[in-house]
């Protein structure tokens, strides 16, 4: 849990805001030895470098693009200090749950989360340089931007320089892949896995897009380039040739590799000179001040995997209780594995 937190956490590097939160996670209920109890854990997450004088300004300005006027629209009333809940501090317990979470899937199925930045700005790492049937975590931890690729992390660190120092900010996306994920996973007609993931991934502060497998590139292609033809395997298993589909046909997983693109929209809050209006309606001008992400996409990363890992944990306990209460067709279905902690050296 602290490990994820720590990816998450503002103060890491030059290119995230520059506040000192140790995001240091205390557990007082729920675990005991270091295995769940069976009652909700709580997790105290204290913020420790809060400055509530920066937002004074904001108090009477709205921030363009940011939620300060829409709070106001739906409530009458906003928390001015640190945004209130529009404010990224909120995902720390996105993030303290998706541990725990990443943790379950790995006992049960194998399955891994990961995700990585793909795209800062105007610098896209191209499609293939990252191999997603074997590339780790600690590829993606070796440098500050989270990008697997050494050579387009340096450019992307750059870019987020270049608008740092102007007082400035810039997008970019977000990749994930889901390694050995159970198929079966997700419902027909409205609780689709890709639907689920699309909501779980825009919940998230600053989204602006969602697209899985061959995503919008897969408007440019006919039926007979798009389709994913069907084999089996040496083991007797089937599988596809290609994945355009993302690992999700007909809202259900096939087993194959899911991978889906989050685009984060550059940090709202910047120190640059801007037009916007008073909440009584006086026009001017507002300069931001605080400590604010020049890219938002580097502390992202672990908040992607976290609510990954929410849905498929979900869809995980969907499908034990829908699918497998009773005999399963062996020769179509997969049975899942009730998991021996002592065999797999973990705890939970």
């Amino acid at each position: 849990m602290q490990f994820d937190l720590d990816r998450r956490r503002p103060g890491q590097s030059r290119i995230t805001t520059p506040r000192k939160e140790t995001d240091t996670c205390k557990i007082s209920s729920g675990v005991s030895e270091g295995l769940t109890t069976g009652t909700p854990i709580h997790v105290f997450v204290p913020n420790t470098d809060q400055r509530g004088f920066d937002y004074n300004e904001m108090s009477v300005a709205y921030r363009p693009s940011h939620a300060d006027a829409t709070y106001d629209m739906k409530y009458g009333v906003r928390s001015v200090q640190g945004g209130g809940r529009s404010s990224a501090r909120e995902t720390v317990g996105r993030v303290a749950a998706g541990a725990v979470a990443k943790k379950i899937l790995k006992l049960y199925a194998g399955t891994e989360v990961l995700a990585y930045v793909s795209q800062v700005h105007k610098v896209v790492l191209p499609e293939g340089v990252v191999d997603h049937d074997s590339f780790s975590l600690d590829q993606i931890e070796s440098n500050i931007v989270r990008c697997p690729d050494p050579e387009y992390a340096e450019k992307m660190i750059a870019a987020i320089d270049a608008v740092r120092v102007k007082g400035d900010s810039v997008g970019g996306v977000v990749t994930c892949i889901v390694r050995n994920a159970p198929r079966g996973l997700g419902s027909p007609v409205f609780d689709k896995l890709e639907a689920e993931l699309a909501k779980a991934a825009m919940s998230l502060p600053a989204t602006k897009g969602f697209e899985f497998g061959s995503g919008f590139a897969g408007t440019f292609l006919s039926g007979s380039e798009h389709n994913d033809e069907f084999y089996t395997n040496e083991h007797g298993k089937i599988r596809t040739r290609t994945n355009r589909s993302g690992g999700i046909q007909g809202g259900i997983s096939n087993g194959e590799i899911i991978n889906l693109r989050i685009a984060f929209k550059p940090t709202s809050t910047i120190g640059r000179k801007q037009h916007t209006v008073t909440r009584d309606k006086k026009e001017t001008e507002l300069i931001a001040r605080g400590r604010h992400d020049p890219c938002v996409v580097p502390r992202a990363v672990p908040m992607v995997e976290a609510m990954v890992a929410l849905v498929l944990m979900d869809q995980l306990m969907a499908q034990y209780s829908q699918s497998y209460l009773f005999p399963i067709n062996s020769d179509l279905q997969e049975p899942l594995a009730i998991p021996r902690l002592e065999a797999a050296k973990a705890s939970v």
